[in-house]
């Protein structure tokens, strides 16, 4: 009878575990399906708002005063900054699942890392530039989670692959007042190094790349780290753009793609 009792609540405490873990994994599937459709009807939004510019009649030369020339920003995402003046900009890889919106708040530069992008609790959250970043720097450094479902920046450590690569060697990178197309200069494994280790490589460091020789310094070193040779190269005076995410070949290992953006 004791056993016949222990077995019984052994199998209701495994049912209640199951339910539990059942219904948590419902939940996370759920909410993810709710924030693509929250990402994909901002996409939409914009892609509404460019339409509906480029259908409008520019203004005649006599309207627009000389010293007032007519704003550069972009339509299409004029309206999205409008209803979060955080928005940066936006960035897509045709062919893959990476399409979304790039948040920026220097004064506190992880404040997007579990919020959506209305500034609700999101476990994805939005990918967002380092804080030490210049907005009209040449370097945007941009941060977005490795999730699951490839979902989010998900979908980078594809990019390990040289197939990959030349199937997306490019990425598109907007920022309010400006359409950027990037092109693939390196990808590359790394790691939030111990505070103690020498000689490597920290990335996450160069945010600002302001300086002549920390330009050339951080384009020689993700070369010397690429997986492949993808045949670009960068010197001082373009412009780069890097996307990192994490990644799961070491404890806080991290898979970054480093592009510069085309002439």
């Amino acid at each position: 009878m004791k056993h016949k009792k222990l077995y019984l609540a052994l199998a209701a405490a495994f049912s209640a575990l199951f339910l539990f873990s059942a219904g948590m994994a419902l939940s996370s599937v759920l909410e993810s399906r709710a924030q693509e459709a929250a990402f994909a009807r901002l996409a939409e939004q914009a892609a509404q708002a460019a339409a509906q510019a480029a259908q409008a009649a520019p203004p005649s030369a006599s309207e627009v005063p000389e010293e007032e020339p007519l704003p550069s920003r972009l339509e299409g995402y004029a309206a999205l900054h409008g209803e979060n003046p955080d928005l940066f900009g936006w960035v897509k890889i045709e062919g893959t699942k990476l399409d979304y919106p790039v948040m920026f708040t220097p004064e506190d530069p992880e404040y997007y890392l579990r919020r959506a992008f209305d500034g609700s609790y999101s476990v994805a959250g939005v990918p967002f530039l380092d804080g030490d970043c210049q907005e009209d720097g040449n370097h945007y450094l941009v941060y977005g989670h490795h999730m699951k479902n490839g979902t989010m920046f998900g979908s980078l450590p594809g990019y390990a692959n040289e197939d990959y690569w030349a199937e997306h060697p490019a990425i598109q990178f907007d920022t309010l007042d400006e359409e950027g197309g990037y092109e693939v200069l390196a990808a590359f494994y790394s790691e939030i190094y111990p505070v103690d280790a020498e000689g490597v490589f920290r990335y996450y460091e160069y945010a600002d790349l302001s300086d002549p020789e920390r330009f050339t310094e951080y384009v020689e070193q993700a070369k010397a780290a690429a997986l492949y040779d993808t045949g670009i190269a960068a010197q001082y005076g373009d412009r780069l753009l890097t996307l990192s995410t994490c990644s799961y070949h070491t404890d806080n290992g991290r898979f970054v793609v480093v592009a510069r953006k085309a002439a």
